[in-house]
């Protein structure tokens, strides 16, 4: 009886002490958040680089800090091209923000509410009296109170100094992640058993593989949103069309839901752009257009883009990604959308390494 009860406080202890451990473990995984997400996007950046590096390496005959080199400036040129890109919208807006004229702007306001109430059927003796009676014009100057911007300005601050440092940070890693790939295997390799290490290194190699094709993959799904947008965008007449359009696309790495935030994004720029134009003559069709613009290209991403890109980079059903998709959505939110693909094709990769033996994990992986 003594022995039970010994071998039932024990297990008790045991698993006191596990569950400690996961607390503290994940508490500390909070605490070092940032730097975990460095050294991902460090990750994912030296998995882009890598075809790269391997053409200026092969082909190029390039020494390989030289080719890392180049790698690391072409990512920065990149970089220096979108930041440029986004000048000219940010300087529009500064000198619009300069030279906003608040009572025109609340007689455009009121002006498209009219016109939209008329297009939708309601007299324009009814809305005067609604105006009349909810005080409209009241609401829209409240509405435009410009204390907001000392705090707009700080937090806008404080954002490109966190921004500063990560890309910093992002910059350093990524460079000795291409210059020496093993470097994230050997740092894994100190917490693995001897005879297991084959296997490690075997399931990095085919992770680094299948997460190198599907994040190519994705640039390019992104890049026929983006040629699409664009056109539809430049045939409407809307200005910065190239600025719009890609941040649009770029909504589109977040499953699903990426493609609603971006086309709300896309109509609203547009109509804001007219807005002192007739309602149902000028934003109305134009909101149109550009709303069959985002359907074909929708179209085009769910029938061709998303099937090829896992189909030939993570070798999973689409029926299956989307079930993953959304259950990583429920439990981790937006973030984990984003990281559920490449998270669950790197668990299938560990499966088929180190479980190939169970006939389960053997059907589960058998297209890895």
């Amino acid at each position: 009886m003594n022995k039970e009860a010994n071998n039932i406080a024990k297990g008790i202890l045991k698993a006191v002490g596990v569950i400690a451990a996961i607390v503290l473990v994940a508490y500390f995984i909070h605490l070092i958040g940032s730097v975990i997400a460095y050294l991902l996007i460090a990750a994912v950046l030296a998995l882009l680089g890598r075809p790269i590096k391997r053409f200026l390496n092969n082909k190029l005959r390039f020494p390989d800090t030289l080719a890392v080199m180049a790698t690391m400036m072409v990512f920065l040129g990149v970089l220096a091209g979108l930041i440029a890109l986004f000048i000219p919208l940010i300087s529009k807006q500064s000198e619009s923000l300069s030279l906003l004229d608040i009572e025109q702007l609340k007689r455009d306001l009121n002006n498209l509410y009219l016109q939209i109430m008329e297009y939708f059927g309601t007299t324009k003796s009814d809305v005067d009296q609604l105006i009349e009676d909810s005080e409209l014009e009241k609401t829209i100057v409240d509405g435009l109170n410009l204390n907001f911007i000392p705090d707009f300005l700080n937090s806008l601050f404080n954002i490109l100094s966190e921004f500063s440092i990560g890309l910093f940070s992002v910059l350093f890693i990524t460079f000795f992640f291409l210059k020496d790939s093993s470097l994230m295997q050997n740092g894994l390799l100190v917490f693995i058993p001897e005879n297991k290490e084959g296997k490690l290194t075997a399931t990095i190699e085919k992770i680094n593989g299948l997460l190198s094709r599907y994040f190519v993959g994705l640039l390019l799904q992104l890049s026929i949103l983006f040629v699409i947008y664009t056109i539809t965008l430049l045939i409407v007449g809307v200005e910065n069309a190239i600025v719009i359009a890609f941040l649009c696309a770029l909504f589109n790495i977040i499953p699903y839901i990426g493609p609603l935030l971006g086309g709300a994004v896309m109509i609203t720029l547009t109509m804001t752009s007219y807005l002192d134009a007739d309602f149902s003559s000028v934003i109305l069709p134009k909101a149109g257009y550009v709303l069959i613009g985002i359907t074909v290209g929708q179209l085009i991403d769910n029938f061709f883009s998303q099937p090829f890109i896992f189909s030939t980079s993570v070798r999973s059903h689409p029926l299956e990604i989307f079930l993953i998709i959304i259950i990583a959505g429920l439990l981790f939110g937006p973030v984990g959308m984003v990281v559920a693909v490449p998270g669950y094709t790197a668990l299938k990769v560990i499966l088929k390494q180190f479980l190939n033996d169970n006939s389960f994990v053997k059907r589960f992986t058998k297209n890895v």
